[in-house]
């Protein structure tokens, strides 16, 4: 009997083939389960990062600003908000915006506005970046926002974008970005 008549290289390439479908098919169950879960829990995490302890240096950056400020006077229900990462309800002057919605990693929080009307606000608070999945450590940096870009979004008066200016130390060199909230 040679090589090419062997029944056991015959029955060792379709056992390869069904073990390495269902090793694909367990690996797209799990990624579906995990984003189902990431999404079902979007909420709570922003609520952790907002109630999470800011660094001195931040709270202490925009602190004595914070008495002094005056939100000006408008009815909520007239006024644009912020739909977190283009799912949520718009909430008009929210206290927390996740600023990258793949992964919830940096967040801008503890929010005061200064000013809120319908074409734009500006408010104090700090870029909270968490350390993530590697185990490095979280940082706050304290910054001013700016929401601009009102228009109907989803039959929802919403801002469509945030300008973060760092008023100290960056995560990244720059003291301005700009990102797409809806």
């Amino acid at each position: 009997m040679n090589e090419e008549e062997s029944p056991m290289t015959d029955r060792a390439a379709p056992r390869w083939a069904t073990l390495r479908t269902v090793v694909a098919t367990l690996a797209v169950v799990a990624v579906l389960v995990c984003g189902g879960l990431w999404f079902s829990e979007a909420s709570e995490r922003t609520s952790t990062v907002a109630k999470a302890p800011k660094t001195a240096a931040a709270q202490k950056a925009w602190a004595s600003e914070e008495d002094s400020a005056e939100v000006t006077a408008a009815e909520p229900r007239q006024l644009p908000g912020v739909r977190e990462c283009g799912f949520r309800t718009a909430t008009v002057r929210p206290e927390s915006i996740i600023l990258n919605c793949s992964n919830a990693v940096m967040v801008a929080s503890g929010i005061k506005w200064l000013s809120y009307d319908a074409t734009g606000a500006d408010g104090r608070g700090v870029v909270q970046v968490s350390g993530g999945a590697n185990g490095a450590a979280s940082a706050s940096y304290p910054a001013k926002f700016r929401l601009y870009g009102a228009k109907n979004v989803d039959g929802v008066r919403a801002f469509t974008g945030l300008e973060v200016e760092y008023t100290g130390a960056t995560r990244v060199g720059d003291q301005t970005e700009i990102f797409t909230i809806t």
